[in-house]
């Protein structure tokens, strides 16, 4: 029973989604998507009518809230306009096909939705057609007839204007006016054309007899310009010739003088120009001489210089190798020796530390008493101290002593006795010892006797 509960609860909860998502409602390109019903207030505090919606999409609130949609398709409206009277009186004919549509401005789309909405396309023709006739008529009577046959774009411009005005009343806009023909039952339009076409007649027969006038004119002038520029010009080609003869000869013997003076002057330059020649050719010879003779001296002088200035290179490079590598390896002793004194000093440093956190522990042990903690530190080394004293003369070798003894010692002593006292005192006691290191033997290992009272006869004391 739960898996079936959850199940349905699912499925409702599924079904709850897609009928939400399926309120989100799009607008195609070419339509208007009208929102009407819960939509709003206008800035004036009234309710808005409908919500207008071009190539978007929108949330359209179930129950509150429905939508419908506008067409954009462009409708085509044939308008045959008859006996519309002009400001002359004369009943015309105007047939023509306006096309229309929606309009997409958004004030002009709020008309649409609110007059245009629900209606067929055949509804929107009449309606629209109404408005055309009117306008069209109220055009007309204000026009006269020569105007409107033969200023067409201003028939055209004053009936887009008012149309178009009154169609965005309802939600449309014009596209496009095309009037046929403009007929009227008097025949006085035909009239008009006739005249216009017999004046056309007459301007190009004239124009036709004033060419072929002016054509025979312009011929004649045109022979007797011809004969008499001939004339002048035969005149002044003889004249020219005779000219162009006494220019010549004049030419020809300036130009045989010119050219003895030239030879003269060409054999003149030349003998002058083979000395300069010469006379160059030996400056040039003699400068190439002393060119050539520095130019070796300069390769000489190049070539020591180089060679000297490499071999002091090299000698300076050397000594500077030199130099480095002694530098180099002195301080690498210096580093060498400077960390065996760093690393002797860390261990110094360490047994020091060592040495006395263990002290400070034997005092700790000691209870704080350092008299104590030496006493310990002490009897701990005492065994050392009495084998260092003993070793002193541990290792005398004495292959013989001879003692030469009267039997009359003093203090009853025998001189072996004094012989061997004398030599155990010949080690110096603990007591100096300690005193010689400017300290002082602790009570406990005994004290100095001074002012020792005499021992009995017979006893040694050491």
């Amino acid at each position: 029973m739960e898996v079936i509960l959850i199940c349905a609860i699912v499925l409702v909860a599924i079904s709850f989604f897609a009928w939400i998502c399926s309120r989100y409602k799009k607008c195609p390109s070419d339509k208007i998507m009208v929102v009407y019903g819960s939509i709003g207030k206008n800035k004036d505090g009234t309710n808005r009518s409908a919500k207008c919606i071009h190539g978007g999409a929108e949330f359209v609130l179930p129950v509150f809230q429905s939508y419908a949609f506008l067409d954009l398709t462009p409708i085509s409206i044939q308008v045959d306009l008859t006996n519309a009277l002009s400001r002359q009186n004369i009943r015309i004919d105007v047939p023509s096909r306006f096309t229309v549509g929606i309009s997409t401005e958004p004030g002009v789309m709020q008309n649409a939705a609110e007059r245009l909405l629900g209606l067929q396309l055949s509804e929107i023709q009449e309606l629209s057609k109404d408005i055309i006739f009117g306008q069209m008529r109220l055009i007309i009577a204000t026009m006269d007839i020569e105007e409107l046959n033969t200023d067409r774009d201003k028939f055209l411009e004053a009936v887009s204007t008012n149309v178009e005005t009154e169609l965005k009343k309802i939600g449309l806009r014009l596209i496009n006016v095309n009037v046929t023909d403009i007929s009227d039952e008097s025949g006085y339009i035909a009239a008009l054309g006739k005249e216009a076409a017999a004046k056309a007649i007459n301007d190009a027969k004239k124009s036709v007899a004033e060419q072929e006038r002016d054509g025979s004119i312009g011929e004649a002038n045109a022979h007797m310009d011809q004969r008499i520029k001939v004339a002048d010009a035969d005149s002044v080609a003889i004249q020219g010739e005779n000219e162009a003869r006494m220019k010549i000869a004049m030419s020809e013997a300036a130009l045989k003088e010119r050219e003895a003076e030239a030879m003269k002057i060409a054999v003149t330059a030349e003998k002058i120009q083979a000395a300069k020649a010469l006379e160059e050719s030996y400056a040039a010879e003699q400068a190439a001489e002393e060119a050539r003779r520095a130019k070796e001296q300069a390769t000489l002088e190049a070539d020591i210089i180089v060679r000297t200035e490499a071999k002091k290179r090299q000698m300076e490079l050397e000594a500077e190798a030199e130099a480095e590598q002694i530098r180099r390896k002195a301080k690498g002793e210096a580093d060498a020796i400077y960390a065996k004194m760093e690393a002797e000093a860390r261990g110094a440093e360490e047994i020091l530390k060592k040495q006395a956190a263990g002290f400070a522990e034997i005092v700790k042990s000691a209870g704080g008493d350092a008299q104590a903690a030496l006493q310990l530190l002490i009897a701990d080394k005492l065994e050392e101290l009495m084998r260092v004293q003993v070793d002193a003369i541990k290792n005398i070798k004495i292959d013989k002593v001879t003692v030469w003894d009267n039997g009359q010692g003093a203090d009853g002593k025998s001189a072996t006795a004094n012989f061997l006292s004398g030599m155990m005192k010949s080690v110096p006691p603990l007591q100096e010892v300690f005193a010689m290191s400017g300290m002082q033997l602790p009570e406990i290992l005994g004290k100095k006797m001074e002012d020792a009272p005499t021992a009995a006869v017979g006893e040694e004391q050491v």
